[in-house]
C-alpha cells in the first residue's frame, strides 16, 4: 500500500504521463490509485481515528449536492468522478503515514519530486524550454506541465516541500544532509524563478513561524518586515504589492465577486467549478472560492478540515511530557515534536500561499493534509497520552468559527476595496 500511494505522489507531481510519448494513452494515475486502494482495502492499517476521515467525503457530498441544486443534476456524478479520487488518495495516504520512518520517507519523496520541478525550471529559465518542451511564461517566469502549468502552483509546492527539505537535512541526520540542504535551496531558488507573490509570501511565512516558534513575536515581526524588504528588493512583482495595483486590484474584485455569490447562495453556494461563470477571474483565494461554490455548508466543513491539521500538529509541538530516563524514549519524542513542526511549518506555508490561488480542490493539498492527519493518528499510538480529535468534542463549534470567519473575509475585502 505505501510503495503504490508514493508511486501516485511521483506521478501526480512529476508528471510524466504528460509528455512522455505513449504514456498519455496509459490512464496511468488512475490504475496505480486503484491498486493502492485495493492494497488499503485488504490492509489492517486502515484507520479512521482523525476527524479529517470523516469531514473529507461529507465534503464530497455537499460538493455533490452543491452541483444538484444548481440545477445540474449530472453534475453530482461529475464532482465524485473528479473529487473522489482525492479522497481515495487521502484515506491511503494518511494510513500509510502512521510511523516516523514512513513519515520521512514521504517527505523525502516529496522533497525529490518538488526538486526535480525545480531543476525544470532552472533549465526552463536558461534555455527557454525544459525538457518537457514547457516553454517560460509570461514575465519569464517557469512552469511545468499539468496541475503545474501555473508559476503559482509550482511556487505553492516549493514553499510547502521546503520545510520538509531543511528537516530532512537537519544537523545530526544521515550523510544524505547535505543533499537535502541543498535541495532546500534549489526549492528556495525555484520560489524566486516563479515570481509567484504568494509563494514568496508563503515561504517568509514560513520562516517567521519558525522563528516566532524559536525567538518570540517580537523578533518575527522585526525581520518578517525585514524579509519583506529583501523581497521586493528581489522581485519586480513584489514592488507592486499594493491593493491598487492592477493585478491586486483585480483580485480583490474577484474576492468581492464571491461574497456576493455567497450572498446569493448562502447554504450550497453556486456550485464547484462555476466561480467563473459569475466573474471573468477566479476567486484567487481558496477560502472565497470555497465559500462562493459550496456556501456555508461546504466552507464550515472544508475549514474544519483544514484546521484540525494545525491544531493536531500544535498539540504535539506544545505537549510536555514528563522527562523520561530512557535516553531512546526522549530522542524519540524530540523527533516526534521536530516532525510536527516541520509539517506544520508546512501548513502554513501551503495555506499561506492558498490564501492568494484557487487551489481548494488541488490533490497535492489534501496529500499533504493525509500525511498530518496519519502524523497524528500514529504519534498518538506512540504516545497515548496525546488526546484524540473527535467531531463529538465540540464539533459545533466549527459552525460559529466559520460565521466569524465569513464575517472576517467581509471586513477584510470591504478594507480592501476602500484602499483601491
Amino acid at each position: 500500500m505505501f510503495p503504490l500511494i508514493l508511486l501516485y505522489v511521483v506521478l501526480t507531481i512529476i508528471r510524466p504521463q504528460d509528455y512522455v510519448a505513449g504514456l498519455d494513452t496509459v490512464p496511468i494515475l488512475p490504475v496505480v490509485l486503484l491498486m493502492a486502494f485495493a492494497a488499503w482495502v485488504v490492509s489492517k492499517e486502515k484507520t479512521f481515528e482523525a476527524p479529517q476521515f470523516v469531514i473529507l467525503p461529507a465534503f464530497l457530498l455537499i460538493l455533490m449536492v452543491s452541483q444538484a441544486t444548481n440545477g445540474w443534476a449530472g453534475g453530482a456524478v461529475d464532482e465524485l468522478a473528479r473529487f473522489g479520487p482525492v479522497v481515495i488518495a487521502f484515506f491511503i495516504f494518511g494510513a500509510s503515514c502512521g510511523t516516523q520512518k514512513r513519515v520521512r520517507v514521504a517527505m523525502g519523496v516529496f522533497v525529490a519530486c518538488a526538486a526535480v520541478l525545480a531543476v525544470h525550471g532552472v533549465e526552463q529559465a536558461k534555455l527557454g524550454v525544459g525538457w518537457t518542451g514547457v516553454p517560460l511564461g509570461e514575465g519569464g517566469r517557469i512552469q511545468y506541465v499539468g496541475i503545474f502549468n501555473d508559476p503559482n502552483d509550482l511556487g505553492l509546492l516549493f514553499a510547502s516541500t521546503f520545510p520538509m527539505a531543511v528537516f530532512l537535512g537537519r544537523r545530526g541526520a544521515s550523510m544524505l544532509r547535505p543533499v537535502w540542504l541543498g535541495a532546500a535551496l534549489l526549492l528556495l531558488y525555484g520560489t524566486y524563478l516563479t515570481n509567484s507573490r504568494g509563494a514568496m509570501l508563503a515561504v517568509l511565512v514560513v520562516a517567521g513561524c519558525y522563528i516566532w516558534y524559536r525567538k518570540g513575536m517580537a523578533v518575527a515581526a522585526v525581520l518578517g518586515v525585514l524579509g519583506l524588504a529583501v523581497l521586493k528588493m528581489l522581485s519586480s512583482r513584489m514592488e507592486e504589492l499594493d491593493a491598487g495595483e492592477e493585478s491586486a486590484a483585480g483580485r480583490v474584485d474577484a474576492w468581492y465577486s464571491g461574497l456576493e455569490m455567497f450572498r446569493d447562495n448562502p447554504l450550497l453556494g453556486v456550485g464547484p467549478g462555476n466561480f467563473t461563470e459569475y466573474n471573468e477571474l477566479t476567486a484567487h483565494n481558496s477560502f472565497i472560492l470555497v465559500l462562493a461554490e459550496t456556501g456555508f455548508v461546504g466552507f464550515v466543513l472544508w475549514l474544519a478540515f483544514v484546521a484540525y491539521g494545525f491544531l493536531m500538529m500544535l498539540k504535539i509541538v506544545r505537549f510536555q511530557r514528563p522527562a523520561d530516563a530512557d535516553p531512546a524514549v526522549e530522542a524519540a519524542w524530540t523527533t516526534e515534536k521536530q516532525m510536527a513542526l516541520t509539517l506544520l511549518l508546512s501548513l502554513c506555508g501551503l495555506f499561506a500561499a492558498a490564501f492568494f490561488l484557487s487551489r481548494s480542490y488541488m490533490v497535492v493539498l489534501y496529500l499533504i493534509a493525509a500525511m498530518v492527519a496519519g502524523h497524528y493518528v500514529g504519534a498518538r499510538r506512540r504516545w497515548p497520552e496525546l488526546p484524540m480529535f473527535r467531531l463529538s468534542d465540540g464539533g459545533w463549534r466549527w459552525v460559529p468559527t466559520g460565521a466569524c470567519s465569513v464575517f472576517a473575509l467581509f471586513v477584510l475585502v470591504a478594507f480592501l476595496l476602500r484602499t483601491t
